[in-house]
């Protein structure tokens, strides 16, 4: 029951954060809004260790790097597939494949689950298809380029999870911090990088196009927005690793892959965009998903 709600609420948490990640992103580059959310999830980390503290073992740094590129080559594999297209398509498909792997392995290690667990995992499933999936006959169909970054970045995703599973239970959020300094490294590495390469060309817009005062306050709220995401993807993490030490690895992937209809209801609320039919549903079916898994 504690797995499930801890759950529940990483999902909402990690919906959240694409929400303000998705905003901030109107405003900047999505690379460089990834790179503030990474730097500023791991000052929340680094002042919640000193709360709760770990041991930083070799296994615990060693399980949290790797799950810091995972989910580095993860988030750029997803903006990479979601630039092709159709997002309608792919981003459902994204959240299924980061839920089936981790499932894969729970089950090969050993996890078993009664009627109503297999019952949830079912319909959470079909709920986060029906939650991403907007139908648009307009849309073109996937490319393989496309699928294949898909199933790369939904794979990412899973690993993240399976390998903050593997990390021992005295580590405290060590793991963690572990994850968000390589995110960091990765991304702020790399947006360093297109910075120096694109420097005589921003120079040049800059003395043709000065940026005037109205312009300060928009980057600000992208700004806000970009840190925002990274408290709030960070606290996703901590519930996640909670939820993974007294939970199963199975429920807890299920669970967080329906962090798109957080996301969903939060564009309704705040944007105003509506819902669809089968929209609706998804929610309807993750909250009986839900049940199922915590009555398991």
């Amino acid at each position: 029951m504690i797995a499930a709600v801890l759950g529940l609420l990483a999902a909402a948490s990690y919906g959240s954060a694409d929400f303000l990640g998705g905003l901030a992103a109107r405003r900047l580059a999505p690379l460089r809004v990834t790179a503030i959310a990474a730097a500023s999830g791991l000052v929340l980390l680094a002042l919640l260790l000193l709360v709760v503290p770990g041991t930083a073992s070799t296994s615990a740094v060693g399980w949290g790097l790797l799950s810091g590129v995972a989910g580095a080559v993860a988030l750029a594999l997803l903006y990479a597939c979601l630039a092709l297209g159709p997002m309608s398509i792919l981003s459902p498909l994204t959240a299924v494949v980061s839920a089936v792997v981790p499932v894969a392995v729970g089950l090969a290690q050993g996890s078993r689950l009664g009627g109503a667990g297999w019952a949830g995992i079912a319909l959470a499933l079909v709920a986060v298809v029906l939650v991403g999936f907007v139908p648009d006959p307009a849309a073109p169909r996937p490319s393989a380029r496309g699928l294949l970054m898909a199933l790369g970045a939904g794979a990412g995703i899973g690993l993240v999870l399976v390998f903050l599973d593997r990390t021992p239970d005295d580590s405290g959020l060590v793991p963690l911090v572990a994850n968000r300094a390589t995110n960091l490294v990765l991304t702020g590495g790399t947006v360093l990088v297109l910075l120096v390469v694109a420097r005589a060309r921003t120079r040049r817009r800059a003395r043709a196009h000065p940026q005037d005062g109205p312009h300060l306050l928009p980057l600000r709220r992208a700004l806000g927005l970009a840190v925002a995401c990274g408290v709030a993807d960070s606290g996703a993490n901590v519930l996640i690793l909670v939820g993974l030490r007294v939970g199963d690895l199975t429920v807890m992937s299920v669970l967080t892959a329906l962090y798109s209809a957080a996301t969903v209801v939060l564009a309704a609320v705040v944007l105003r965009e509506r819902l669809t039919r089968s929209q609706v549903g998804g929610l309807v079916l993750a909250l009986g998903a839900a049940a199922l898994l915590a009555l398991d």
